[in-house]
């Protein structure tokens, strides 16, 4: 390939602050561009390549401050690039690379071809023509950065499941791809990332022979690049497995329902950031079937200080919760659930899903038993099989209705005795007073107060309370 006269690279987030783009599952199209975006423009830096980012945190910009700052970047010139990094939306799956009417394909279909390379599946490089007026490009982006070379970016679909998952594993990978296809189409020697564990593919290489190179498994080097088969391409980049001297192995995990940082890295030993350095996670999202990778001598042997075999509890947010409350039902802090679920508020969701760090041994020895809900169970049978109450059941688990779904956990109220302090629930009527309730339940303000995390008197019609009950 001829060497070509580029004079640098604009690189684009695309959306940004109060513009998500495209959501799906609680993931936002605007933090993978602007991960990717950050990411591109250090790596351009690295190869001597000329960059500017166009924002570099969670910014809104109008349309015209966006064209402003891409347009001044390189004084518009001819032999600039601009890359509008983007995550498709729509039912469909794998990557795509829009181009501009005025520019030839050969940019795109690289790109495209070297996203490829990393497992990701390749849609289409195509050009998009705005309806009204064929003439013109449809993306402003594309349409209003002219002389530029101008491309969007499509590393994949937030809607589809397999895509969240590559797109939350590989995503850094992909943008790699892009980096070094710029960088063969300029005429610049592509290095990988220094101080990374990767191996650009050459000629003859096979993944045997890669993998004794680096004195890794063909099994580890597959699976920490979501290699399907054993087929390489000439000037692929690969992932190279850590190792160290004492013989361990990288390990990874697949997400299962339930899962967050916390409880996985908890069952492997490890820190969450050590967790999340290792599978450039930037957010503590996760999706059912993403794999991640465990690092170091990770064992899956979760054990408290007296080495005893402890299980995070998965516990889902019911209306009228709070930290507090929570907390003092599963003999914990506030401060622990927040550091295990990566918590910055107090505020939480009816449906969320948090996990309960557990100990072997409480502060007043009462055990914390809970039991994984099966097809046929019954509030009825469950209570009678613990010998305790229903209400007594719902009261522990904030149970506002009788019924159950399968694999759901409660938490069973034990104590070795009668005097067993359970909690009922509570909803608001209109006049009542905290002062009201606290004297039918023959209860304190103060109790009903710490319970419920309230910081003032006032109660609205419909609030649910947890109210202490002896």
């Amino acid at each position: 390939m001829n060497e070509r006269r580029v004079t640098g690279v604009v690189v684009d987030a695309g959306h940004g602050g109060s513009d998500p783009g495209a959501v799906s599952n609680g993931l936002q199209e605007k933090d993978f561009t602007l991960q990717a975006a950050e990411y591109m423009y250090q790596r351009l830096q690295e190869l001597g390549i000329p960059a500017v980012i166009i924002r570099d945190s969670d910014e809104s910009l109008s349309r015209e401050e966006r064209l402003r700052r891409a347009n001044e970047a390189f004084g518009g010139s001819s032999n600039a690039i601009l890359i509008s990094n983007h995550i498709n939306a729509g039912g469909g799956e794998g990557a795509e690379v829009i181009y501009a009417l005025r520019n030839s394909s050969t940019l795109a279909r690289n790109i495209l071809e070297s996203i490829g390379q990393e497992g990701q599946i390749m849609r289409k490089y195509y050009q998009r023509r705005l309806p009204e007026d064929p003439s013109k490009d449809y993306y402003y982006i594309i349409r209003e950065t002219n002389p530029m070379q101008s491309l969007l970016v499509e590393y994949g679909f937030i809607d589809n499941a397999n895509d969240r998952v590559k797109l939350q594993n590989d995503l850094l990978n992909y943008v790699e791809a892009v980096v070094r296809a710029i960088a063969n189409y300029a005429g610049v020697t592509y290095v990988p990332p220094e101080g990374s564990n990767y191996y650009v593919v050459q000629k003859g290489d096979s993944l045997w022979s890669i993998a004794n190179r680096y004195g890794v498994s063909v099994a580890a080097l597959k699976a920490a690049n979501n290699l399907t088969s054993d087929v390489l391409q000439i000037g692929q980049t690969l992932i190279i497995p850590s190792t160290s001297n004492d013989n361990t192995t990288t390990t990874t995990y697949t997400v299962q329902s339930g899962d967050t940082l916390w409880s996985i890295a908890s069952r492997f030993n490890i820190s969450v950031n050590q967790l999340k350095n290792a599978n450039n996670l930037t957010s503590d999202t996760l999706s059912v079937g993403q794999r991640l990778i465990i690092p170091g001598n990770a064992s899956s042997d979760n054990n408290d200080n007296n080495n005893n075999p402890v299980t995070p509890i998965i516990y889902t947010v019911q209306s009228g919760d709070s930290l507090w409350s929570i907390a003092n039902r599963y003999n914990t802090t506030v401060d622990a659930i927040k550091q295990a679920n990566n918590l910055t508020s107090n505020l939480l969701s009816v449906g969320q899903q948090l996990t309960i760090p557990t100990s072997g041994s409480s502060d007043n020895n009462e055990s914390q038993t809970t039991y994984t809900v099966k097809s046929g169970d019954s509030l009825w049978s469950i209570a009678r099989n613990f010998n305790i109450t229903v209400d007594q059941l719902k009261a522990a688990n904030n149970l506002s209705s009788n019924l159950l779904q399968v694999g759901q956990v409660l938490i069973i109220p034990t104590g070795g005795s009668g005097d067993f302090n359970t909690t009922t629930m509570y909803t608001v009527q209109s006049g009542d007073s905290l002062w009201q309730i606290a004297n039918r339940y023959n209860t304190t303000v103060d109790a009903i107060k710490r319970l419920n995390g309230l910081t003032t008197n006032l109660l609205q019609i419909g609030q649910q309370l947890i109210i202490p009950t002896t």
